[in-house]
């Protein structure tokens, strides 16, 4: 078992309370919440934090998501299981998460204009940045 390194959502109460706060404002946003959650699941998946994949897969399990589909989730591109739809919202995760090799390219943003509104794409890029913060303090500290 691993031992968590220090109590961050205590030691820095305010901060961490202004993450959660984000993150159930995303709840009111323009997504729905099972777009929010897929990206939470890739997002964590790149990050390889545990915590995350847990409590984010059995999330999506509730919401009637198969298992199939989230077995492929991590091979999305090769996958048949995915819209165009969720794919551009895959590929953005993916670029930024993964922003200072990729750049967030303009290929991928653009692709998201034809599947989501701006306020859409403004709260999938709050999404995928709460989740790499929540990402990072997790797998830091060892959560």
């Amino acid at each position: 078992m691993i031992k968590q390194r220090l109590k961050y959502a205590e030691l820095s109460a305010a901060p961490y309370k202004g993450l959660v706060s984000a993150l159930m404002a995303l709840e009111k946003g323009a997504l729905d919440k099972a777009t929010i959650e897929l990206m939470f699941m890739r997002v964590s998946q790149i990050n390889g934090c545990a915590f995350c994949l847990e409590m984010h897969g059995k999330a999506l399990r509730e919401s009637g998501i198969s298992n199939d589909k989230l077995d492929q989730l991590a091979g999305w591109r090769v996958s048949n299981a995915f819209s165009e739809r969720e794919r551009a919202a895959l590929e953005w995760a993916e670029s930024v998460t993964l922003i200072a090799t990729t750049g967030a390219p303009d290929s991928a943003f653009e692709a998201l204009q034809a599947h989501f509104s701006d306020a859409e794409i403004a709260d999938l890029t709050f999404a995928i940045s709460i989740m790499n913060a929540f990402n990072r303090l997790a797998v830091s500290m060892r959560q």
